[in-house]
C-alpha cells in the first residue's frame, strides 16, 4: 500500500465535483440467507469476513483503503490490498456489503466505497454486534457520504500518527440547548490524552455541495449554540472541546471562514481551527492546522504548530 506521505494528489478525492452523481456497483439479483450461511460453513467468510463488516458498521460509508488501514490498526493483518479487495468482492456479491463509485463530467472516481446492505445487519445480529443501519442510509447524498470519508481520513490519521491519541467517536452527537436540537459533528471526534490531562477534537467536514454555504450557517447556528451554553459534562464532553473544521483545499478554509465572519458566527469561546484532507497524509500531523488572525485590519491564515499532535 502507498504510505500517506508518498500520495501526490493536488485535489482531495473526497472534494466534491460540479454534477457528481453516486453509481451503484453492487450485485443485483437475489442472495439467500442459506446460501450465505454456507459460504460461512465452507470457510469462504471468516472472522476478517465479519471484522471489516463491523468496521463498515461502525464507520457507515469506507474506502478498501481506510478498511485495509484500520485492519491494520486493529492487528489484523489483511496481507495486500489485492487480498482485501477480493474479501471485498466476495462480500459484495453475497449482498452482505453494497459498493458504489462517483461519476462527474471528469469521469468515474478512483475509488469505490462500501457500506452494509440488509445481509450485512442480519449477520452483524447473529454476532450480538449493535447496528443502527436502515435502507434509506444508502440512499445519502454525495457531500453527506464524502463528509464521512474525509471524517474517517481525519481519524485513521490521529489514530496512526498521533501518540497523544485515546480514541475515537465516529458519529458524535451534541445539543443545542436553545434550539432543542441534537446534530451530529459530521467529521466525529477524537480524544488525546497526555501526562493525565485530556483534550477532545470535534471535527466538521465541509464540502462545497450545492447550498453549502447555507448547510454551514445552519450548522453553525448550532455550534454556537452548543458552546454558549456548555457546561461540563454536557453531551459527554468533559471538557469543551475544541471544533475543527476539514475542507476541501486552502483556498475552501478561506471561504468557510469567511461565511462564518459574515454571518456574525463566531464563537468566542473557543478559537476555531481549519485543516484540509490532504493535510491528513503529512508525516507528522504538528503543523496541520490553521487560524485566521486579524492583522492590520485584515484576516490572515496563519499555521498552527501544535507539539500535541506530535508521534
Amino acid at each position: 500500500m502507498v504510505q500517506d506521505d508518498q500520495i501526490k494528489a493536488q485535489v482531495s478525492p473526497f472534494a466534491v465535483r460540479e454534477g457528481e452523481i453516486k453509481v451503484f456497483d453492487g450485485k443485483d439479483g437475489y442472495v439467500s440467507m442459506n446460501q450465505i450461511v454456507h459460504k460461512i460453513d465452507i470457510g469462504h467468510i471468516t472472522d476478517i469476513h465479519f471484522a471489516i463488516l463491523n468496521l463498515v458498521n461502525e464507520f457507515e460509508f469506507m474506502t478498501s483503503r481506510q478498511i485495509y488501514q484500520m485492519l491494520l490498526i486493529k492487528g489484523i493483518d489483511p496481507k495486500s490490498q489485492d487480498k482485501l479487495n477480493n474479501k471485498l468482492e466476495t462480500l459484495v456479491k453475497c449482498k452482505v456489503l453494497t459498493r458504489y463509485y462517483f461519476k462527474s463530467d471528469e469521469g468515474k472516481g478512483i475509488y469505490r466505497i462500501y457500506c452494509l446492505e440488509k445481509m450485512g445487519k442480519y449477520l452483524l445480529d447473529t454476532r450480538e454486534i449493535e447496528t443502527k443501519w436502515q435502507p434509506s442510509d444508502n440512499t445519502k447524498t454525495v457531500g453527506m457520504i464524502k463528509k464521512r470519508l474525509a471524517g474517517n481520513q481525519t481519524l485513521i490519521a490521529y489514530l496512526r500518527k498521533v501518540k497523544a491519541f485515546d480514541s475515537f467517536t465516529v458519529k458524535p452527537s451534541l445539543r443545542a440547548k436553545t434550539l432543542g436540537k441534537v446534530f451530529k459533528a459530521t467529521g466525529g471526534s477524537v480524544k488525546l490524552t497526555k501526562n493525565g490531562k485530556s483534550i477532545e477534537f470535534v471535527f466538521e467536514a465541509v464540502r462545497r455541495e450545492p447550498d453549502w454555504q447555507k448547510r454551514l450557517v445552519d450548522k453553525m447556528g448550532m455550534y454556537k449554540d452548543f458552546y454558549e451554553n456548555y457546561v461540563p459534562g454536557d453531551s459527554g464532553f468533559k471538557s469543551m472541546p475544541q471544533l475543527i473544521f476539514i475542507c476541501e483545499d486552502d483556498k475552501h478554509m478561506a471561504e468557510t471562514f469567511k461565511e462564518i465572519v459574515k454571518n456574525n458566527l463566531e464563537i468566542p469561546q473557543i478559537k476555531l481551527y481549519f485543516t484540509t484532507d490532504l493535510r491528513q497524509n503529512k508525516e507528522t500531523l504538528e503543523d496541520t492546522l490553521v487560524e485566521f488572525k486579524l492583522v492590520d485590519g485584515k484576516y490572515k491564515m496563519e499555521e498552527v504548530e501544535l507539539k500535541l499532535l506530535g508521534m
